[in-house]
C-alpha cells in the first residue's frame, strides 16, 4: 500500500515553489458579494503600498504584491471585468456584481497581482505596514524603488519574504 499524502504532492511540485511557500501563509478573500473568491500565499506580515496615482487615489487602492504563482482564483472569473487606461499594462479587475476590486495586475508588476488586504478573510494577517508610493510620478518612483519590481518574481519575491 502506498502513501498518497504530502510526499506525493512534494514530488509533483517544484522544489522552488515549495521552498518559497514555507515562510508564507495561505490567505483567502474575495469581493463584497462573494461572487469572486481567491486564495493567495503571502507573508502573515503584509507590506502594503498606498499609491497616489490618478486611479489609486480615486478608488483608495491599497495593495500588496505577490507572484502570479502565489495567487489562485477560486471562483468568479465570469463575474470579473477589466478596466485599463494609459499604457494598458495595469489590468484593474473588479466584480461586475458588487463593484469591488479585490485584486488586479499592477503596472509595476505585470507578472504578479496586487491584492487588497481589506478583501482578505480575517484570521491570517498578523500585521500591516504601509508604504507611500508616488504613483503620480510613476517613472521616477519606479527607478528609485529598490525592491518593487522583484515582488512578483517567484524566486526573488520568496527571498524578500524570508528576509523580513
Amino acid at each position: 500500500m502506498t502513501c498518497d499524502g504530502p510526499l506525493t504532492w512534494l514530488r509533483k511540485a517544484s522544489w522552488s515553489s515549495f521552498a518559497g511557500r514555507m515562510a508564507l501563509v495561505k490567505h483567502t478573500g474575495g469581493c463584497h458579494c462573494g461572487a469572486v473568491r481567491f486564495e493567495v500565499w503571502s507573508a502573515p506580515d503584509l507590506h502594503v503600498f498606498d499609491c497616489n496615482c490618478s486611479i489609486c487615489t480615486k478608488k483608495q487602492n491599497r495593495h500588496f504584491i505577490v507572484p502570479k504563482v502565489n495567487f489562485t482564483l477560486l471562483q468568479g472569473e465570469d463575474h470579473l471585468t477589466t478596466y485599463t487606461f494609459n499604457t494598458h499594462t495595469a489590468k484593474h479587475t473588479f466584480c461586475k456584481k458588487c463593484g469591488v476590486q479585490s485584486f488586479y495586475t499592477p503596472r509595476s508588476n505585470p507578472d504578479g497581482y496586487g491584492v487588497a488586504p481589506h478583501c482578505l478573510d480575517l484570521g491570517t494577517v498578523q500585521s500591516v505596514s504601509v508604504e507611500k508610493f508616488l504613483g503620480d510620478k510613476w517613472e521616477e518612483s519606479m527607478k528609485a524603488h529598490k525592491t518593487i519590481k522583484d515582488m512578483s518574481n517567484q524566486k526573488k519575491g520568496s527571498q524578500l519574504e524570508e528576509t523580513k
